[in-house]
């Protein structure tokens, strides 16, 4: 059900080129569920030249970063019964420990995180963040994040695919898996409050 709203999603903003691109990539940031990296991989692929690609890398950053406005109001106006009706309590307390912990690097590393955005900036507004960090955090990472797929897939489209058919390039992306997954499942485990409260003096 989930996959087949998806797709119509997904199929209805490709038919409007960088417009649906740039609802999607808004929405996404304020509210609803579908990555805006749907659609800015294939479009990235599909790409003519090198005006097509930046586009796609322009549109798709900046249009996330202002809709994440929209859920930073939302967050801010609505306040954790919000949080706790849409997302996961436990990733919303993983997320206020980021930003706790590592300040305006937290929401860096989420913005280019797999973490839904919107989830962010309900977080953000929630909390109070500063709105001008909050943005300039947010424009850096989704630009990175935006930025390696367009550049990836733009510029060495054909040559990912056929790397994507290689079984040893599935092997090393097996092992250095393996390798990262106990430090950074370790790392976001200790994120929550709950699973590590502070030593009693």
């Amino acid at each position: 059900m989930i996959g087949e709203i998806t797709d119509s999603v997904i199929d209805w903003a490709d038919s409007f080129g960088l417009i649906g691109l740039a609802i999607i990539s808004s929405t996404e940031a304020a509210f609803q569920p579908v990555p805006p990296d749907l659609i800015v991989m294939p479009m990235s692929l599909s790409a003519e030249n090198n005006f097509d690609l930046i586009m796609i890398f322009i549109v798709a950053t900046l249009s996330s970063v202002l809709g994440s406005l929209g859920g930073y109001v939302i967050g801010s106006l609505g306040g954790r019964p919000v949080l706790r009706r849409f997302a996961n309590q436990e990733t919303i307390r993983k997320l206020e420990s980021l930003t706790v912990r590592y300040g305006n690097a937290g929401v860096f590393i989420a913005a280019v995180s797999p973490i839904p955005y919107k989830v962010i900036a309900w977080t953000a507004g929630a909390g109070k963040m500063n709105l001008r960090i909050f943005l300039a955090a947010g424009l850096v990472g989704r630009s990175i994040r935006f930025g390696m797929e367009v550049l990836i897939l733009g510029f060495w489209g054909e040559e990912f695919l056929k790397m994507l058919q290689n079984p040893l390039f599935w092997l090393i992306t097996g092992i250095l898996s393996m390798i990262l997954f106990v430090p950074m499942s370790s790392w976001w485990a200790d994120l929550d409050p709950m699973t590590n409260p502070p030593e009693e003096e």
